[in-house]
C-alpha cells in the first residue's frame, strides 16, 4: 500500500497490481480498495491498475470541510502518480464521482461507468441537499447506525423492514464504520437525474454499463447518460446485478481500454 497527497493535504492509500497503460478504479458507497481488488487481478496482465480508498475510508485521510471537488483533487493526484494520464472506471456513485472529474477535464483517456444509480424518468431523491443535512446531523450526534439507515432507505430505497434485518448481520459495524461518508455519496449523486450538462462535457470515449438483473431504473439511466456524452455507448449485461463480477467485467472492459493504447 502507497499514499499520494491531494490538492489539500489530504493523505490518499492505495495499491497498484501489474503492468501495462494505467487503469484507475473508483469505487462507490460502502466500498473501500478492496471491492475492487478481485477485478483488478483480473486486469491485471494487461493493464497497471490502481485501486485506492476514496477519502474518510479505509486508509486514506479526510479533511474538513467536505466537497465534491476534493475528491475530484484526490482522482487527479492518483491520475499523475500514475504517469499524468489513465483509464478510469467508475462504480455506482464512484461512476457518478468519475464523470464528474471527466467533466472538469482531469485527464482520463478512456471511462467505464458501471450501474451509475441515475434515471432517465424524475428524480430518485426529491431533495439530496436536505438528505445529506439530516445524515450528517445523525453522524454528529454519533447515531452512525441511523446515519446509515436513513442512507439505505431514502438514498438506495431499501424498504425500512429490509434495512431493520440488515442492522442485526455481522458487516453492519463495517457500514458504520463509513457512515460519514454517505453524506458524500448524496452530495456526489444529488437527486439521481442524469446530468446532461457535465455528461455533455465529457471528452474522452466513455462506455456506460448497467446489469440486466439490477434495478430497472438503472438500465434506463445507463442509456441516457450514454446518450448525453459526446462519444459513448451503453450496454446492458445480461444476468448481471449491481455487484462487480470479473469473470463478467473483465473481458468487457479489457476490449473497450485496449483501444487507449
Amino acid at each position: 500500500m502507497d499514499k499520494v497527497r491531494s490538492e489539500d493535504g489530504t493523505p490518499i492509500a492505495f495499491e497498484r497490481v501489474g503492468q501495462g497503460p494505467p487503469l484507475i478504479f473508483v469505487v462507490g458507497a460502502f466500498n473501500d480498495r478492496a471491492k475492487a481488488a478481485p477485478l483488478a487481478e483480473a486486469l491485471k496482465d494487461r493493464f497497471a491498475v490502481f485501486t485506492y480508498d476514496r477519502r474518510g475510508r479505509g486508509d486514506s485521510g479526510d479533511t474538513r470541510p467536505y466537497a465534491v471537488k476534493r475528491e475530484i483533487e484526490d482522482l487527479g493526484a492518483l491520475l499523475e502518480e500514475a504517469g499524468g494520464e489513465a483509464s478510469v472506471f467508475g462504480y455506482s456513485s464512484g461512476a457518478i464521482l468519475s464523470l464528474r472529474a471527466a467533466a472538469r477535464g482531469l485527464p482520463i483517456g478512456r471511462l467505464a461507468l458501471y450501474e451509475p444509480p441515475l434515471t432517465a424518468e424524475g428524480v430518485l431523491v426529491p431533495d439530496a441537499e436536505d438528505l445529506a443535512r439530516r445524515i450528517g446531523a445523525l453522524v454528529e450526534e454519533g447515531k452512525r447506525g441511523d446515519a446509515v439507515a436513513l442512507y439505505q432507505t431514502e438514498a438506495l430505497g431499501l424498504p425500512a423492514e429490509v434495512v431493520s434485518g440488515l442492522r442485526q448481520d455481522p458487516f453492519w459495524p463495517a457500514l458504520e464504520a463509513m457512515a460519514h461518508t454517505t453524506v458524500y455519496e448524496t452530495e456526489i449523486v444529488g437527486d439521481g437525474s442524469v446530468p446532461t450538462d457535465e455528461a455533455a462535457s465529457v471528452g474522452c470515449p466513455a462506455l456506460v454499463l448497467a446489469g440486466g438483473d439490477s434495478f430497472p431504473f438503472m438500465i434506463g439511466g445507463a442509456k441516457a447518460l450514454a446518450g448525453a456524452m459526446p462519444d459513448a455507448s451503453a450496454r446492458v449485461l445480461e444476468g448481471q446485478s449491481h455487484d462487480l463480477n470479473p469473470s463478467v467485467l473483465a473481458p468487457v472492459l479489457e476490449e473497450f481500454f485496449a483501444g487507449a493504447r
